[in-house]
């Protein structure tokens, strides 16, 4: 490659939404345009080429087939470009740059996912800043290899590793914080990269991709007062294969005989994968640490240590997909394949 390019994927989203003269209604445009949307970005002193998806899709109506999608169009443009940064709706965007970090292998460039709260053609939007900073970041390299060279959200003054972020606000131009792990870069006047934070692993040879993520899995609240008949219905789900339970505090939950012998079933006897993940936003699983999360380990729930709810998804389909057995799986939930959580790295 004979000199630095982005390449800008726009999946859909508030970021490139624009106002129709004619109706008032937001409508997306083209990115083909983008310089006179954002004219700052002529500034830069690389090439961006923008992607729009034949059919854009509100974020809220995510299929992992997306997840396929853009996999699909990073490989193929692999080769060609510094760097990636994938315009993508808030709602989902977390489960997104998950889903990605595990499916992409060997990931040496910058895959950068943003949006915003306002529509980058609005006077006072966020989008213009992040749309921004995303390009500078997924063009910034150091001695020949990219500084960031993961998957990753931008968003207001952060950048976050994407398996690692969680959306906690619907309206505030911070709509996203990574509870367990540092920040990758802090943005004010100059980008301040945490360098310690980011993944310089060594890669196992040219970037693969993994699109066989099995889909065929449920997610399980705790609260109090549920109630067996529903635990038994998730359960019997025809074709389950995996189950995250989200539990209190630091893995707890009813030590009630119905609920755990479901469990136990589910597990022991069904052959799904059970996996424990708190609903705290942060601290971390413990299981064993109390009584009421000892019997879940008994039988055979594999804890998600510090993992969000995003990458619990997105890793549980992947590993559901690449290995096909029960037990592999529960092997690499206990493990960090791609810094989703805090225990010795593995590789895959």
């Amino acid at each position: 490659m004979s000199q630095q390019a982005v390449l800008i994927i726009y999946t859909g989203g508030t970021i490139g939404m624009t106002n129709d003269p004619a109706t008032g209604a937001l409508c997306p445009f083209n990115f083909d345009r983008i310089a006179k949307t954002v004219p700052e970005i002529r500034e830069f002193g690389f090439r961006i080429d923008s992607y729009t998806l034949p059919e854009i899709i509100d974020s809220s109506d995510l299929k992992p087939e997306l997840w396929q999608d853009l996999c699909r169009i990073i490989a193929e443009n692999y080769e060609n470009y510094s760097g990636f940064v994938v315009l993508h709706g808030t709602d989902t965007m977390a489960y997104s740059a998950s889903a990605l970090s595990f499916m992409l292998e060997n990931l040496e460039k910058p895959v950068v996912f943003t949006g915003s709260q306002l529509p980058v053609g609005k006077i006072r939007t966020d989008g213009r800043e992040n749309l921004i900073t995303a390009l500078e970041i997924a063009a910034d390299y150091m001695n020949g290899k990219a500084v960031v060279p993961e998957v990753s959200i931008l968003f207001g003054d952060k950048l976050f590793r994407g398996n690692r972020t969680t959306k906690i606000n619907a309206e505030s131009f911070e709509a996203f914080q990574s509870f367990n792990y540092p920040p990758l870069a802090e943005i004010g006047i100059h980008i301040h990269y945490n360098y310690g934070a980011i993944d310089y692993s060594p890669r196992g040879g040219s970037l693969r991709v993994h699109n066989c993520m099995d889909p065929r899995i449920a997610i399980l609240k705790i609260f109090p007062g549920l109630r067996n008949e529903i635990v038994r219905a998730v359960i019997d789900s025809p074709g389950l294969r995996g189950l995250i339970l989200e539990t209190y505090g630091a893995g707890n939950a009813p030590t009630e005989s119905g609920f755990l012998e479901l469990i136990r079933e589910a597990s022991v006897e069904k052959g799904i994968v059970v996996y424990n993940v708190t609903q705290c936003q942060g601290g971390s699983v413990e299981m064993g640490r109390y009584e009421t999360s000892r019997e879940l380990l008994n039988y055979g729930v594999v804890s998600g240590y510090d993992s969000t709810t995003e990458a619990a998804v997105c890793k549980l389909m992947y590993l559901l997909g690449k290995t096909g057995e029960a037990n592999e799986t529960k092997k690499y939930l206990n493990s960090s394949l791609k810094g989703e959580i805090t225990v010795d790295r593995v590789g895959f």
